[in-house]
């Protein structure tokens, strides 16, 4: 992955994970001289955490090997509705909804998450797989009850800011067309 598509994920995303500033290291590393592209990137990705936008995410000392199994069956479970049904999931949800209903699989080294990856892919894709279905049904079912709500890490001051103020404009208007109305004689 380039620099460039590193760091326009990690403004997507509103994260810098280790993985990607690993890919970073090493590609400033084995380059002798970085574009004026990578130059601006990487001058933008600077910017982004400076005024925290983006958040550098903690190197973990262990993983959950099951988030990673559940978001490849949930993204390829969700790619096929969308493209037959023309709906937008949320993978993030679907995933959230098996995950509560799964065991966790922790490990703390490669070998471990190895291991635990076999364990899973022997034993518990089944259950994984029959999970994953259960929150996409049930996702698909839910009436979307607020609409407006914020994913996890994503909102700041100056959008919380923003919304309100679009809130409070809307019933600045909707009361001055209400009194406007109310002051009119009948005829």
């Amino acid at each position: 992955m380039s620099i460039e598509k590193i760091v326009e994920q990690c403004l997507q995303d509103g994260y810098l994970t280790p993985a990607m500033e690993a890919e970073v290291g090493r590609i400033c590393n084995m380059t002798s001289e970085l574009s004026v592209e990578e130059y601006m990137a990487l001058d933008r990705l600077m910017e982004a955490l400076l005024v925290g936008e983006v958040t550098v995410l903690p190197r973990k000392q262990f993983i959950n090997v099951m988030e990673e199994l559940v978001v490849s069956e949930t993204i390829a479970r969700v790619a096929e509705i969308e493209a037959k049904e023309h709906k937008v999931l949320d993978i993030g949800d679907i995933a959230a909804y098996a995950l509560n209903r799964l065991p966790p699989l922790y490990a703390t080294t490669s070998e471990g998450a190895d291991f635990q990856r076999s364990l899973a892919r022997e034993k518990l894709q089944d259950l994984i797989t029959q999970k994953v279905k259960e929150a996409i049904a049930h996702y698909l079912e839910q009436p979307e009850f607020f609409p407006e709500r914020q994913i996890l890490g994503k909102s700041t001051g100056g959008e919380i800011l923003a919304a309100l103020k679009h809130i409070l404009s809307e019933d600045i208007q909707s009361d001055a067309t209400t009194l406007k109305q109310s002051s009119q004689p009948d005829l």
